[in-house]
């Protein structure tokens, strides 16, 4: 099967190391980019993608904003919070808005702990 990814992050520099990997890994994967909040909402709608990469800090609307946005309207996206933003609020966050919580360098193995996230849910 081939699956949709949306990967929302203000650096381009982030987007573009998960992309690498992902299509390293999944090499079928159709993987879209969102620089915004803003922007993740509206590619959500538009798309619906099977899994969603979110950061947490961006400017405008945070990931977390981001993805209370996207719950209103779909409740299964798979998600998660891949973000160098580890306080314990923030993971309490996460886990009040059912998505999984990654730590940031996008490292591989980062990157596949997102991705395990996402298959097991499938």
């Amino acid at each position: 099967m081939v699956y949709k990814l949306l990967i929302v992050d203000d650096s381009k520099v982030s987007r573009m190391m998960i992309r690498n990997k992902v299509s390293q890994l999944q090499p079928d994967w159709d993987v879209l980019e969102a620089g915004t909040g803003d922007e993740a909402v509206a590619l959500v709608r538009a798309h619906g993608p099977d899994f969603i990469t979110m950061d947490v800090n961006m400017p405008g609307i945070s990931g977390f904003d981001a993805v209370a946005q996207i719950r209103a309207f779909d409740q299964h996206s798979r998600i998660a919070m891949l973000t160098a933003n580890i306080q314990e609020s923030s993971r309490a966050r996460a886990s009040d808005l059912n998505v999984t919580f990654v730590q940031k360098p996008a490292t591989e193995p980062a990157i596949r702990q997102a991705l395990d996230y996402f298959l097991a849910q499938s």
